[in-house]
């Protein structure tokens, strides 16, 4: 009789050759590409630096694509996005100390927005772990530490055979549900020197399965079949378990109204007729959601920008599906429910019975309409204009990375993303200087479709470097960058709670010069020309630059009174 722990993966003749018969000159960091690549990994970002040289060397004697960017934020940032598009963990090769702290604030945005990272960094040599001063260059006392607050796991390597081992199971937990970002860190010395570790030929990193414990899918079933007034909030959690196709089953099923999160944009078809879209900063959506006598919140927290600023107050039982298990009830009490959103979608389909109701269409249209109107009357036309001519100009099956910036504010509630993982931001974490380099990212991963970066002035001045980048691979990746003269979110804040604004104002270059000085196109648009001139660098192979000056405010806000 066969158990399953009597199995065991036996070699093919070509590896028990490669084992034996290992090629000379090898290192520490040919064991880490070579892990990568039997991973399943085609595409590593980075930069070099001087403890981790011996991974940079190895990566010449492999088959793996390097895109290194000019700053180690911007490179967390283009990792960022290509585990957003492609689903895959995406290495991220980082030096020592300085190097690596630099990524810190890319690292948070994959942790809050659930990307899945695997960030390789070097450490000093052997010799000086241990938490004593010894003035190695670079040196913290534990340099891991810095991490563990951020990332969802740590995993550190002392000797060479620990490298595939502990590669291999940072890459699971990057990928187990929820995704996120992991830190595996790597001496020096353990790098450099020659091995005589076997070549790496496979590994097997296959990630658990989250499924829903079925006593609560079917009293969540039971409770969503006798809703008189359901509805759903459809979050990130969505997006990334490629259930949006679940999701509009059971809302058919149900006639239940659905509103995405802005993590979650696309999670929903925008025109549906059940679908209230992603106004979530608006009182009278606050209002229909409260209303509902069972709220099904699926992959999503619930956290400040879903709450619209925590003022969301729901009266009826909620079922929260979520993967993070943190985030479970964290914030509203609910039937908890901790699961892949895909399986437990999966699950109330085949349970739930089916629902009719003749008014649930009516209620989103007229919720709409009041929206709509709100809109209408603070007369803002020329930042509807702008956001328009975005839409009409992106193709619709092209990605769009946006920083934090008032369009991409408006972005959030009013842009039709054209399909589930389509529209990112970085809402997550809320840092600035996102936009270009997650564009890249998504650029590389998939070359074949242009990619759209939407940034303030302000934010594009963390960015300016990766012009270099876009230009050295050639990415296509189109920039708008929206030209204010300073930080216009910050400014409106602080107009709005002290009078006036202090510290948002900046000297700027002409950043239509400055990015031919890169030899990358780029254009001054206008609002009016915008649509034009955005389709053409879209349309053009490589990056573009198109620079819109133009004062955007935000609409009123509901929040606060």
């Amino acid at each position: 009789m066969t158990h399953d722990h009597d199995l065991v993966l036996r070699p093919t003749p070509a590896q028990t050759e490669a084992a034996l018969n290992p090629p000379r000159g090898r290192n520490g960091g040919d064991l880490v590409v070579e892990t990568l690549a039997g991973l399943g990994a085609t595409t590593v970002f980075g930069l070099p630096g001087q403890h981790a040289l011996g991974m940079f060397d190895a990566l010449r004697r492999s088959d793996l694509r390097y895109i290194g960017l000019r700053v180690e934020n911007n490179a967390g940032f283009a990792a960022d996005a290509y585990g957003r598009i492609t689903g895959e963990a995406a290495p991220l090769l980082l030096s020592t100390g300085p190097g690596a702290l630099t990524s810190l604030a890319a690292l948070q945005e994959a942790a809050a927005a659930s990307a899945p990272v695997l960030a390789i960094s070097s450490q000093i040599p052997t010799p000086g772990l241990g938490g004593g001063r010894h003035g190695y260059l670079h040196e913290l006392p534990d340099q891991a530490a810095s991490f563990r607050g951020v990332v969802k796991s740590v995993h550190t390597v002392r000797t060479q055979s620990q490298i595939p081992s502990a590669i291999t199971a940072a890459w699971k937990s990057a990928l187990t549900a929820p995704h996120g970002p992991v830190w595996v860190e790597i001496p020096q010395d353990v790098l450099t020197a020659e091995t005589q570790v076997p070549v790496v030929t496979a590994a097997d990193a296959t990630p658990d399965e989250l499924p829903p414990r079925p006593e609560l899918t079917a009293v969540a079933a039971d409770l969503l079949s006798r809703a008189e007034r359901p509805a759903i909030i459809a979050g990130g959690g969505v997006v990334r378990a490629d259930a949006s196709g679940k999701l509009k089953a059971l809302a058919e099923k149900l006639q239940a109204p659905v509103v995405t999160t802005f993590g979650g944009k696309g999670a929903f078809p925008w025109a549906h007729p059940l679908s209230l879209q992603s106004w979530l900063e608006d009182r009278h959506t606050t209002d229909f959601l409260e209303d509902a006598d069972v709220l099904l919140v699926v992959g999503s927290g619930l956290g400040e920008l879903s709450s619209n600023y925590y003022t969301f107050k729901p009266r009826g039982r909620v079922i929260q599906i979520e993967a993070d298990l943190g985030k479970l009830e964290a914030n509203h009490p609910a039937l908890g429910i901790h699961a892949d959103a895909r399986l437990a979608l999966q699950a109330l389909l085949e349970t739930v019975a089916p629902r009719e109701d003749g008014t649930a269409r009516e209620r989103v249209r007229a919720l709409l309409a009041r929206v709509q109107e709100r809109i209408d009357a603070q007369q803002l036309t020329l930042e509807q204009q702008v956001l328009a001519s975005v839409r009409k100009a992106l193709p619709a099956d092209s990605p769009s990375f946006w920083d934090m910036t008032i369009l991409a504010y408006w972005a959030w509630s009013a842009f039709d993303a054209k399909g589930p993982n389509h529209m990112h931001s970085a809402q997550g974490a809320g840092g600035l200087g996102y936009g270009f380099p997650a564009a890249l990212g998504a650029a590389a991963a998939d070359p074949t479709r242009p990619v759209l970066a939407v940034s303030g002035d302000g934010g594009a001045l963390y960015s300016i470097a990766e012009l270099a980048t876009a230009r050295q691979y050639d990415l296509n990746a189109t920039w708008l960058i929206v030209d204010d003269g300073g930080y216009g979110i910050l400014r409106e804040y602080m107009t709005g709670a002290f009078g006036e604004a202090t510290a948002t104002e900046l000297t700027r270059p002409d950043y239509t010069e400055l990015a031919e000085s890169f030899g990358v196109p780029g254009v001054t648009t206008t609002p009016e020309t915008l649509e034009q001139d955005l389709a053409k660098a879209l349309a053009s192979p490589g990056p573009s630059v198109v620079v819109l000056p133009a004062m955007l405010r935000m609409f009123a806000p509901t929040h606060l009174g």
